[in-house]
């Protein structure tokens, strides 16, 4: 299906999942919005490089989706959300009764809260446009559990409950709203996490990560930002117009344990 002539915005996206998705949606033939706090050369640079690849319009609107009008401006000025990928997000490990309280409040309102502004600030452009896909990039953690990740658990399990009922809000147009639930994906920060935790196990980089890092994963195997883009564009595509309220495990199996 081609997205031509449907505008895409996606938050979190100057690098990681979030800008692979944007690629994908491009090469579909969306305009793209990327997105993210800092408001560098660069960050306008990768957009005008994205739409130059594609020959679609790409721009960069720098927003911090740790403020509740920040994201709903951003919204406001994109002008048009035919497709709304909330992706941003941010971790922090501790256990739970010692878990900074600034760390708590920042992941669930960059996790968590900034999808619920952009999604209330998009859906009005969605109805008058007759035609609308969110998809929240939520996580394995959406689904299951870990120990010491308690406020990021919580906030992709929120993501997973806000998507089902954006869903059913909007059930009755051509607006559908899912959630991808990756496991570990090859971004470049895992990348750059491999070395450290090869020192810190005294491991090889294929033990560490078929035995660390992937050790939940039943794959063995890093999901990759091409695929999550793919996932996204398919829940964009007229074939997935009856998918709506559900989520979408991009886990190598994860969830199946």
């Amino acid at each position: 299906m081609s997205l031509a002539g449907k505008t895409a915005v996606i938050t979190g996206s100057n690098s990681g999942i979030g800008l692979g998705v944007a690629i994908e949606l491009a090469k579909a033939g969306a305009d793209v919005v990327l997105n993210s706090f800092t408001d560098r050369d660069e960050d306008h640079a990768l957009a005008a490089q994205i739409g130059a690849d594609h020959g679609v319009t790409a721009r960069y609107i720098a927003a911090d989706m740790s403020d509740a009008q920040a994201c709903r401006d951003l919204i406001e000025t994109a002008g048009r959300c035919d497709i709304l990928i909330n992706n941003a997000g941010i971790q922090h490990v501790a256990p739970i009764d010692e878990f900074p309280v600034d760390k708590w409040n920042a992941i669930i309102a960059i996790n968590l809260s900034s999808a619920f502004h952009t999604t209330a600030a998009a859906l009005p452009m969605m109805r008058a446009a007759g035609w609308g896909r969110v998809v929240n990039i939520a996580s394995a953690h959406g689904l299951t559990a870990s120990p010491y990740k308690s406020a990021y658990i919580a906030a992709k399990h929120g993501v997973v409950g806000l998507t089902k009922t954006t869903a059913l809000e909007t059930a009755e147009q051509a607006i559908t709203a899912n959630a991808i639930c990756p496991g570990y994906v090859l971004t470049p920060l895992v990348e750059a996490q491999i070395p450290d935790t090869m020192k810190e196990y005294g491991m090889e980089r294929d033990e560490v990560v078929r035995n660390v890092m992937l050790a939940r994963q039943p794959s063995k195997e890093f999901a990759t930002v091409e695929q999550m883009g793919g996932t996204a564009v398919f829940l964009c595509s007229d074939a997935a117009a009856q998918i709506t309220g559900t989520t979408i495990s991009v886990d190598g199996g994860w969830t199946a344990l």
